[in-house]
């Protein structure tokens, strides 16, 4: 379990962004994070930078026990420029492979193991912890930062989610992405530890009918909105 205190909170902002995948987080994100002059941290990208690493290293990501007792030892460091935020993993500039099939088939198992978890909790709060930045993922604004200032959820019909994720893809069948989407919400939302939910005080936001440029509006108006009554 982390040692990290949560009432330790940061001097600067903090923006909490969670959701489903293809919902639209890193997209907006890196927007709003680029428009307000904030930092950007992806913290899914963390759980595919250690998956990446299981699987190198041999490890059966589907015994949670394995990746347990191997889940401190690669050193993780995530970037935090929205406009290319970069990640290395035992010293290996994983950007471009942790988008693989293979890492995305593995990434759920080795995201809910409570080890790996808690690894990436003290490494998560490490970089929040100077404030000034957004942060993504599925537990921001309930586990990993409570205390952000804005909290947003987002989410999209599973149709557009999948069409977006398929677009990403280069074109990948879209029935078989919403399918695989909604197979990772039903392991994300069921999860012992730090579930995929809706934190309290958060605004939710469905991104369906909105462009990625309006839904980095709504987003920025919150923030701006918070400033003015901080």
């Amino acid at each position: 379990m982390s040692t990290t205190p949560v009432e330790t909170r940061p001097m600067g902002l903090v923006v909490a962004i969670d959701g489903p995948s293809g919902s639209g987080k890193s997209s907006t994100s890196r927007g709003v994070a680029t428009r307000l002059g904030l930092r950007y941290l992806d913290t899914g990208a963390m759980f595919r930078g250690i998956t990446w690493w299981m699987l190198r290293e041999g490890v059966d990501v589907h015994d949670a026990a394995a990746v347990a007792a191997r889940a401190e030892e690669p050193e993780v460091m995530s970037g935090t420029d929205p406009s290319g935020p970069g990640i290395l993993v035992a010293g290996v500039d994983v950007s471009l492979a942790i988008r693989s099939d293979d890492v995305t088939s593995a990434v759920s198992p080795v995201s809910a193991v409570p080890a790996v978890r808690a690894r990436l909790l003290d490494l998560q709060r490490e970089v929040i912890a100077d404030g000034g930045i957004v942060v993504e993922g599925r537990d921001i604004g309930s586990v990993v930062a409570p205390y952000a200032q804005v909290k947003i959820y987002l989410t999209a019909d599973s149709s557009a989610r999948a069409e977006r994720r398929a677009a990403e893809e280069g074109g990948s069948d879209i029935d078989a992405t919403r399918e695989s989407l909604l197979s990772r919400d039903k392991i994300d939302s069921g999860r012992a530890t730090a579930p995929l939910v809706m934190a309290n005080g958060a605004t939710h936001i469905d991104t369906t009918p909105y462009s990625l440029d309006e839904v980095i509006d709504q987003v920025v108006a919150l923030v701006e909105a918070v400033g003015e009554h901080a």
